[in-house]
């Protein structure tokens, strides 16, 4: 009796909603505590907390719906063989057209073109509602409607010109690929991977947003002497119009080898007065650089994907999986989407393992940003940044531990604040 691998994913990921869900109570009870963590008293004003919390509560009331009705279609698009039956009528589709449906690469573009249409048709309502009902309810939003659209149309025209040349090289590559396929996969990946990190900054980020040079002056002369006395190799500095979409703030870095870039929200400008704030936030994000932090992540990526790629190869000929999610053939993506759904549990752990990293990461951050010298001052970005962002002030600690890459702020400020107290 073959394994029935199509009850099995469901099952498990009916188990995880419910699991999450449980968190996301538990998140919500948070939400709704009427007081501050002692931490933040006196830190954090009234008024910005009583602004977060009716922020969390309405993301969280928008989360509950939304996840639910995920769940009901995702589990329904399974339980129901609605992949191969779409997967047939974008065959026919090619055959109507007068193109060949025996044609792999056609048959999947034409299949990847109706699930982009039923995606963008599904999650239109969900995006229109939380930016222009929910960010905009809370002084968030700042984009008008067309450019919402615009900027999807774009996504879209982007996905249509990149993606063809990606599915069927990856379709080319499975075929011919033999004992070496999981290499060749992770090899060409790789490779994708440093070109869109290559051009995306240059080509396509500006499509969607203003870059300009941050002028002269004071803080460009701070943050130029900080990245110089790291021996950071910034080439280029630069403001982003991000208040065009949302006032919500950031700062990031980016670039290869000698050829670093910073970028900082025009937002996050607007918020910090005092500069030596926001020097303090590129101090946190040099650190990690200097750590190795991108470095070690990027490494953890490519050797996950190639088990990924490894595991992919052990099943990729399995007529069983197919024929249990309904399939008579078996197609090259239809292969890698089955199965992703069939290592749900290991990325569910991947995912957890990861965050507790990336939390150790940020700690770390901040510790190099503090022997720096910039302690106090990066105390105030992060209340001002928590503040401004209308971040949650009270986390369900096992809700955070399981979904938050970085830590709360009470822990941030909880361990900037620890050697002062050693000391004294």
């Amino acid at each position: 009796m073959a394994f029935p691998y199509l009850e099995a994913v469901l099952g498990f990921m009916i188990l995880m909603y419910i699991f999450e869900t449980y968190l996301d109570v538990r998140q919500h009870a948070a939400h709704k505590l009427p007081t501050l963590p002692k931490t933040l008293v006196g830190v954090i004003s009234q008024e910005k907390f009583e602004k977060s919390r009716a922020y969390s509560l309405d993301k969280s009331y928008f989360h509950f719906i939304h996840e639910f009705v995920t769940i009901l279609m995702d589990s329904s698009i399974l339980y129901f063989r609605i992949l191969p039956w779409f997967w047939k009528i974008s065959g026919e589709s090619l055959v109507y057209l007068g193109l060949n449906a025996e044609n792999e690469i056609f048959h999947t573009l034409s299949f990847l073109a109706g699930v982009m249409v039923w995606s963008q048709i599904t999650d239109l309502p969900f995006s229109l509602y939380s930016t222009f009902v929910i960010e905009a309810r809370h002084g968030f939003n700042k984009q008008t409607v067309w450019l919402f659209f615009r900027d999807m149309i774009k996504g879209i025209a982007l996905a249509i010109v990149i993606g063809p040349p990606i599915v069927a090289a990856i379709i080319v590559i499975v075929q011919k690929g033999g004992p070496y396929l999981a290499i060749y996969l992770w090899g060409f990946m790789l490779i994708l991977s440093l070109v869109m990190m290559t051009i995306y900054p240059v080509l396509i980020a500006p499509l969607f947003n203003k870059f300009t040079p941050l002028p002269q002056g004071d803080l460009r002369l701070k943050i130029e002497n900080l990245a110089s006395s790291l021996k950071f190799p910034l080439k280029k500095l630069f403001v982003v119009d991000g208040s065009t979409r949302s006032s919500h703030s950031n700062a990031y870095m980016y670039g290869f080898f000698k050829n670093k870039r910073i970028v900082l929200y025009d937002t996050l400008i607007q918020q910090c007065k005092n500069d030596e704030e926001i020097v303090a936030v590129i101090a946190h994000e040099l650190g990690h650089w200097k750590l190795n932090h991108t470095m070690y992540s990027f490494i953890a990526v490519q050797i996950l994907t190639l088990l990924q790629f490894g595991g992919y190869t052990l099943v990729r000929n399995s007529k069983d999986l197919f024929q249990s999610f309904g399939f008579d053939t078996q197609p090259v993506l239809i292969g890698l989407i089955i199965f992703q759904h069939t290592v749900i549990p290991l990325q569910h752990l991947v995912s957890f393992g990861l965050n507790l990293v990336s939390r150790a990461f940020e700690f770390q951050a901040d510790a190099f940003a503090k022997k720096l010298g910039y302690a106090a001052p990066l105390r105030a970005g992060l209340v001002k940044l928590q503040e401004e962002n209308l971040s949650a002030m009270n986390t369900d600690p096992w809700y955070s531990a399981y979904h938050y890459s970085h830590p709360p702020l009470v822990e941030r400020l909880a361990a900037i604040d620890e050697p002062d107290k050693k000391t004294d």
